[in-house]
């Protein structure tokens, strides 16, 4: 079809919609251009049409055709006009069965469709239903347009090539659609994520705090632009806010410290890229602008920076007391040294998850993990992957007695390093109660050492099945009989990886998913523990 027949198709469509489905308003254009793409949510408006018709009967060819009109030529008129007679009538078409009601939208109470809606927003998000509901009929457009469902959003620009054929033009449009959407949609927005922002962040900004004095959460993901009065005008302007994420995002540290002077009182969570300004943040912190933190994570960016992060713990121990996550990932960073006189900080009482993972060389020691933990005793998540120098003497003597997930895996490390040769099974008799995820793969711990350390959870006390439901073996020396009693002594046991385990089997060395594959396994390595005796 030619460019200006469909155009006049889609009028024509258009003319058949009622009027508030016909105008093209700020919203119908946000929906066509500023859904963000790049996340699944970009809508694409179907103008088209379906014209079914009844079926002419079996098909004739044209000799057939041909013939029957020689035929008819060729008799006499009054053998025609007898035929004519003859011919039977067509029998009346029958009538269209009755459908489905086109009007049962409009019906159901809006109350109803509040709540099924609330529902579909809880599971996937408003967008791209609520875009879509909007363009089903005026009730629909009226539940989908309430503000309540509106509490979560993630904005993009429109894609460059199209910025960048109208210039200025789209860019105005961008801003006119956001002044009538901010009003009418987001005043009770909680959660706002802008994605691929480069020059338009400040006025959006500015927008979100006129119009959605109820946020909580921020997101910047690559945006480019962010100035210090922009965050301080929204952290004044939303009293609410408390969490913060910029990773990936070009942002001046001066602009983040402005932002926790201001609303540190009430912060709860921070997410930060380390580059060569992440020293100052670090600094308000432990000046105990933030002291109800709660969550702090810091990793690299795409460009790794090499410049080893000196942590100062005791200070940060004293400037967040009440953390509760602390993620420093895929970066190098070092303790710095407590100085002449060693006194222990105050701790992390609140500590429950510790991520230190890193695929480069790390510093920390055991030294360096009691600095951290002496005073976290309800730790539930340790992730120390790329962390050569932690031994399980030294996690034996943590004073956490309720570890959940413990990582410690050696991912393209253990040919460059001395590893241990045992001390695992003084990990498993620390936590054999509570250990649901444990992840050994590329430590050096001998054959007889892992069988020490497994057989643990099969003499668990007490009749009470293990809590274990994921193991990585990934790379270590454990043999088939230490790998059959584990998944015989842990009934729920849904991740077991094998990979590169040198002492197994050929073809059991792989990873297994789900009750049904691990059984799979226990039966393969019972049937081959004779031939390997």
């Amino acid at each position: 079809m030619a460019p200006g027949a469909a155009r006049r198709a889609r009028r024509r469509v258009r003319g058949a919609l009622p009027a508030g489905a016909r105008a093209r308003s700020a919203e119908d254009w946000w929906w066509d251009q500023l859904a963000p793409s790049g996340s699944g949510y970009h809508l694409l408006q179907s103008d088209s049409m379906l014209l079914v018709l009844p079926g002419p009967g079996p098909a004739r060819t044209r000799v057939q055709r041909r013939a029957a009109r020689r035929t008819q030529r060729l008799l006499p008129p009054a053998s025609r006009a007898s035929a004519a007679k003859a011919r039977p009538r067509a029998a009346p078409a029958p009538e269209p069965q009755q459908g489905p009601d086109p009007g049962w939208g409009d019906r159901i109470p809006l109350e109803i469709l509040l709540q099924i809606f609330g529902l579909l927003v809880a599971a996937d998000g408003p967008m791209p239903f609520l875009g879509r509901a909007a363009r089903v009929c005026r009730r629909w457009h009226e539940a989908a347009s309430q503000p309540a469902l509106w509490h979560t959003v993630t904005l993009s620009p429109p894609l460059a090539g199209r910025l960048a054929k109208s210039g200025a033009k789209a860019e105005k449009k961008v801003l006119d659609s956001l002044e009538w959407l901010m009003p009418n949609r987001f005043s009770q927005l909680q959660r706002l994520t802008l994605i691929h922002w480069k020059s338009q962040v400040h006025p959006v900004l500015k927008l979100v705090s006129e119009s959605c004095p109820r946020l909580t959460f921020l997101k910047l993901s690559d945006c480019h632009g962010v100035t210090p009065d922009t965050l301080v005008m929204l952290a004044k302007a939303c009293p609410q806010l408390h969490s913060l994420d910029i990773q990936h995002s070009m942002v001046e540290s001066t602009a983040v410290v402005n932002f926790l002077e201001e609303a540190g009182p009430r912060m709860r969570k921070l997410w930060l890229t380390y580059s060569s300004q992440t020293t100052a943040i670090l600094g308000a912190l432990l000046g105990s602008c933030c002291p109800q933190l709660q969550v702090l994570e810091v990793s690299t960016g795409i460009n790794r920076n090499s410049t080893p992060l000196q942590l100062p713990v005791e200070a940060l121990q004293k400037g967040c007391p009440q953390l509760q996550v602390l993620r420093l990932l895929n970066l190098m960073w070092l303790p710095k040294p407590p100085g002449r006189v060693v006194t222990p900080g105050p701790g992390f009482p609140s500590l429950e998850e510790l991520c230190l993972a890193g695929c480069t060389c790390s510093f920390v020691s055991n030294e360096a993990l009691g600095r951290l933990l002496h005073g976290s005793p309800h730790l539930r998540l340790l992730d120390l992957r790329g962390c050569a120098r932690i031994t399980p003497a030294g996690l034996h003597d943590l004073p956490c007695q309720e570890l959940e997930q413990l990582h410690l895996g050696l991912y393209g490390m253990s040919d460059r390093l001395t590893l241990a040769k045992e001390g695992s099974h003084l990990l498993t008799q620390k936590w054999r109660h509570t250990l649901r995820e444990l992840d050994l793969s590329g430590q050096g711990f001998s054959e007889k050492d892992l069988e020490q350390a497994l057989a643990t959870f099969s003499a668990t006390p007490g009749g009470s099945p293990p809590a274990l439901c994921s193991v990585n073996l990934r790379g270590t020396r454990v043999t088939p009989s230490t790998v059959s009693s584990v998944i015989s002594s842990c009934p729920g046991l849904l991740y077991l990886n094998l990979e590169s385990c040198r002492c197994l089997p050929r073809g059991l060395k792989r990873a297994y998913r789900g009750q049904e594959e691990v059984q799979w396994c226990l039966e393969q390595l019972l049937t081959s523990l004779p031939s390997s005796s």
